[in-house]
């Protein structure tokens, strides 16, 4: 502003006040020079300072549009923190927005550097800023009034000690500055408190602390050397002396504290190596481990009813080579974990046995190895206890492994005394425990004895459930004698839902119908087979079917309150074993020797299997068992030269029924017994209608 206006401004202020005293005449001289020195009139510029002057494009708004407000919300949002920062989630796998944006804009900062007030540094930067250490102390010091009162009344009294006087008098005069921190904000009358951040890493408990402290003196040093060259003296006087036999006990105890030790790191370095192993072979397998996981046969659309399996893992250890596999059983707790038993059949050749446990992880190598004198023909995982494995051996014997155990002895075996099987064991099976909650399984053999075993404490108790023999049939002995025949038993298996109800195969081609009360009697026989009962089971979904086969090329569907059977299928060779599937109450797998799986679904087709294929490269090798596993759609298949193949069913062979609307998932079982029922009535119409036995009719439609 020009110091005309500035002067115009002042005087017509000083116009607006009239109660203001009047200015003094030289005042009202200099300001006479002053107007003179303007140029123009002061009135008129007042008045043109007055006057309002609009611009040409200023818009003309009306009453209601000036009175109008417009609000604005000031937020404390940085407006130039991006908005539309985008990362990707892994877990959701997608890309999304980050809402939470740094707002923080520093406009300044200043890193200062504190000092502690009683340093070497901090006097010096005192003395530099004339403050003296004492300063402090003399000003918290305050007089005595008596002092004050004595100094005022005698002036002029000299005091002892001029020169100290003069220096206390210089220091008080001198004006003592207090020393400001820099870092007190609340004294620069501005303060800024925020909150610190706080990192969830830093948020972590401390670690534990102990305080400890002892005192040693030249004594208890003294007294502690003593003791060690007593306890040097001891130990020659033992070296020397004979060792008595706690002193044995003792270190024995020693050793094997120290052998737990070694053998706790190295199960421990054991665990680690299989973890590195499994990962390794899903590398080297990931192609197989695709398919297992993904593939699904396409094919099976132009097929129509058929379906094929897919080769997976083939399972093989170099150490069983010359074994046939004679046994399968999947874990009843991990899925993919199965057991393996190895022997021979040929009964000529019998000379040792194996048994393996392999997992889908892992295909190269078996995760336990239990080698045995004589060869293994059966075994059978416990439900309850899935690290216990009973297993009947070609020499009468049973033995109950325990995985827990880091040993490859057998936590039980059986004896001559205890009751020992004189002919080869050809099946185990685990049952409920038993009243003292004890667990038990029961074998059968040869010898026509199903032998009850139970495991109390370090023994293995038995107990003869039934003697097979052979009705009517005597033999005559020594001075007219007769005696009776037993027969032998190959297969036999336990009702899932009957707890005393259980079937037996022999070896004369006939199943029975027994109950563990009666221990002298069938309750029913049926005439089922031309030559020996290779497996017999229990449907998993009807109580009252069960299926056989035999080396008579036939499988064999029954309802055990029929003595004819309600299906029969003959296979073109001798069928080693066949087993349920778990997913329908339609759907089995047999193989035969000749190296083929044959699947049927009785749903769909109930002439011909849905698929023959043979999974083994060489003719000569034959087939010996197969098991579904049961959850994914999987069987494995075991040969004569101890290999075993997984495979995997096309999606035509494991199809299941959908459930209508309205229908609960619970019904699943309720509804696989209605399929059976259906099945099962289709084949007894045409029996009552036309007056023939079941058998007759049967065989014809097959």
């Amino acid at each position: 502003m020009p110091t005309k206006q500035r002067q115009n401004v002042a005087a017509v202020g000083q116009i607006q006040k009239p109660n203001m005293p009047k200015p003094s005449k030289a005042a009202s001289k200099k300001k006479e020079e002053d107007d003179s020195t303007d140029i123009g009139d002061g009135v008129e510029e007042w008045t043109q300072a007055k006057t309002l002057i609009k611009p040409r494009d200023q818009l003309e708004l009306t009453e209601a549009e000036l009175n109008e407000e417009f609000t604005r919300i000031l937020t404390a949002n940085n407006p130039h923190a991006p908005q539309n920062i985008v990362r990707y989630s892994f877990k959701e796998r997608a890309y999304k927005p980050v809402s939470i944006v740094e707002q923080l804009a520093i406009h300044f900062s200043l890193d200062g550097n504190m000092l502690h007030k009683d340093s070497d540094e901090a006097r010096r930067q005192k003395l530099r800023m004339g403050v003296l250490e004492g300063s402090t102390q003399t000003d918290t010091t305050a007089p005595e009034p008596g002092d004050n009162m004595e100094a005022e009344e005698h002036p002029e009294t000299p005091v002892a000690g001029e020169e100290g006087a003069d220096r206390e008098d210089s220091t008080k005069s001198r004006k003592e500055r207090k020393l400001t921190n820099q870092f007190n904000y609340s004294e620069r009358a501005s303060q800024s408190l925020n909150n610190p951040l706080r990192e969830r890493a830093c948020q972590t408990e401390p670690p534990p602390r102990e305080v400890f402290s002892a005192t040693a003196n030249q004594w208890e040093i003294y007294d502690a050397y003593v003791e060690e060259l007593k306890k040097q003296q001891k130990l020659k006087e033992k070296q020397k002396a004979p060792a008595s036999k706690k002193e044995e006990e003792a270190c024995s105890r020693r050793r094997l504290g120290a052998t737990e030790s070694q053998s706790d790191d190295l199960s421990k370095l054991v665990k680690s190596c299989k973890i590195m192993e499994r990962m390794v072979n899903q590398n080297s397998f990931d192609d197989v481990t695709q398919d297992f996981k993904y593939f699904e046969d396409p094919a099976d659309e132009f097929r129509g009813q058929e379906g094929t399996l897919m080769p997976l893992w083939k399972f093989q250890n170099d150490k069983a080579k010359g074994l046939s596999v004679t046994a399968l059983c999947w874990n009843p707790n991990y899925k993919d974990f199965f057991a393996v038993g190895q022997g021979s059949y040929d009964f000529v050749k019998q000379n040792r046995g194996m048994v393996q446990f392999y997992s889908l992880k892992n295909p190269s190598f078996p995760e336990y190895v239990f080698s045995t004198d004589t060869g293994v023909m059966c075994l059978d995982i416990h439900r309850e206890h899935p690290y216990l494995l009973a297993v009947g051996l070609y020499d009468g014997n049973v033995a109950v492994y325990n995985l827990k155990a880091n040993t490859q002895l057998p936590a039980f075996i059986s004896s001559a005394k205890s009751g020992k099987h004189t002919d080869p064991v050809w099946q185990v099976k685990w049952q409920k425990d038993d009243m003292d909650n004890n667990p038990n399984f029961f074998s059968i053999s040869s010898d026509g004895r199903v032998v009850s075993w139970t495991l109390v404490k370090d023994e293995l108790l038995h107990s003869d459930v039934i003697k097979l023999s052979l009705n009517g049939t005597t033999a005559s002995g020594p001075e007219g004698l007769k005696l009776q025949i037993h027969g032998s038993g190959t297969a036999f298996d336990f009702h899932w839902q009957i707890d005393y109800l259980y079937l037996v195969g022999t070896e004369e081609g006939k199943i029975h119908k027994c109950s563990k009360a009666y221990s002298s009697k069938f309750l029913d026989t049926y005439d089922a087979h031309n030559m020996a009962v290779d497996t017999v089971r229990w449907n998993p979904f009807h109580p009252k079917v069960f299926i056989s086969c035999s080396s008579d090329w036939t499988v064999k569907i029954w309802q055990h309150d029929v003595k004819t059977p309600m299906f029969v299928f003959d296979l073109n060779a001798p069928v080693a074993d066949v087993a349920w599937a778990p997913f329908s109450s339609t759907v089995f797998a047999a193989v035969t020797i000749d190296g083929k799986v044959h699947v049927f679904d009785l749903s769909v087709n109930k002439y011909e299997a849905l698929c023959q294929q043979a999974v083994v490269a060489k003719k000569k090798t034959k087939l010996t068992h197969v098991e579904f596993n049961p959850v994914y759609p999987v069987l494995i298949v075991g040969d004569d030269r101890g290999y075993v193949t997984s495979l995997k069913l096309s999606p035509n062979l494991r199809k299941i029924p959908k459930e209508k609307k309205g229908q609960e998932t619970q019904k699943g079982p309720e509804v696989e017994v209605a399929k059976l029922d259906k099945l099962l009535s289709l084949v007894r119409e045409p029996d009552t209608k036309q007056g023939k036995p079941e058998s007759q009719t049967h065989r014809a439609e097959f």
